[in-house]
């Protein structure tokens, strides 16, 4: 078991955790924030996303801050926000993002917290560096976070509703996923991959809750308990080896409506906690 420290307090609900320029990023739901984040607990207003719950965030190789939502903008160096592109006609809402190192855009939408039996709304979009807009997946059960491998070979995606880590292979000319198959029997929130091709994902039942590192198949290498479940996981620190964990108070006993109100509207519980990791972070985001 490796312990985890609490580094932040007073979150509402913290989300798409990100190690950028030093320092560890995060959407803050409730707020339309953009914090970011030092070692030593130092908490800055960044920048805003966009209304409500639902959006995250990442970089184009230039630097320049994407933010999903209703849509794809792209935060601008003079602090203007302008669409990055036009993806209305894939879905109307946008959760998770993920930028690879060519510069290809991977973002997923379709989160249906009620879907009729048997479906699977979720897909994911791609966005290539020439503008390039088209659907590479579907049939998603509620996607969540993704990962790209180092060698910008493989993308996996939390399939939390099918409660598995869903990988694709990428397609080196133009991004494309194909060969979709199960990485791991795992569910997962935000999810972050480490050197060994590990990657760290929450977990959590209704008596307890963790945050898992696993190896392709599923199995379990590390486990950090944590009291509270945790929305998104990150590496990072100086040497890549600094698990940032993003926990709120989430109950499996009470409905979604019933904890997103509770979450947004009574006492804030959501903290920022980290623990040291056996592996440093690899890959993307």
């Amino acid at each position: 078991m490796i312990e985890a420290r609490t580094l932040l307090t007073g979150l509402v609900i913290g989300e798409s955790a990100r190690w950028h320029d030093g320092r560890l990023w995060l959407a803050h739901w409730g707020t339309g924030e953009i914090l970011a984040v030092t070692a030593d607990g130092k908490r800055e207003v960044v920048g805003h996303g966009p209304p409500g719950l639902g959006w995250s965030i990442d970089w184009l190789p230039d630097g320049r801050l994407l933010t999903t939502g209703p849509g794809l903008t792209r935060h601008e160096p003079d602090g203007t926000k302008v669409p990055h592109a036009d993806l209305s006609g894939l879905a109307n809402g946008w959760n998770e993002i993920v930028v690879d190192g060519r510069g290809n855009v991977y973002v997923n939408g379709g989160c249906e917290f009620h879907p009729e039996t048997g479906m699977a709304p979720g897909l994911v979009a791609l966005v290539t560096p020439d503008g390039d807009v088209r659907k590479v997946a579907d049939d998603i059960a509620f996607p969540n976070g993704m990962v790209v491998s180092p060698d910008n070979s493989t993308l996996v995606i939390a399939e939390s509703f099918a409660r598995c880590l869903t990988a694709f292979d990428i397609a080196a000319d133009d991004g494309s996923l194909s060969n979709r198959r199960v990485w791991a029997p795992r569910t997962g929130d935000g999810i972050t991959m480490d050197a060994d091709a590990a990657i760290w994902c929450s977990a959590m039942t209704d008596k307890d809750a963790s945050v898992v590192r696993i190896g392709e198949g599923g199995v379990e290498l590390d486990r950090v308990p944590v009291d509270l479940p945790c929305f998104s996981c990150m590496l990072g620190g100086d040497d890549g080896r600094t698990l940032f964990m993003l926990v709120a108070d989430w109950r499996l006993g009470e409905g979604f409506e019933e904890n997103i109100r509770r979450l947004t509207t009574g006492p804030r519980t959501g903290r920022l906690l980290t623990a040291r990791a056996p592996a440093a972070r690899a890959g993307w985001p």
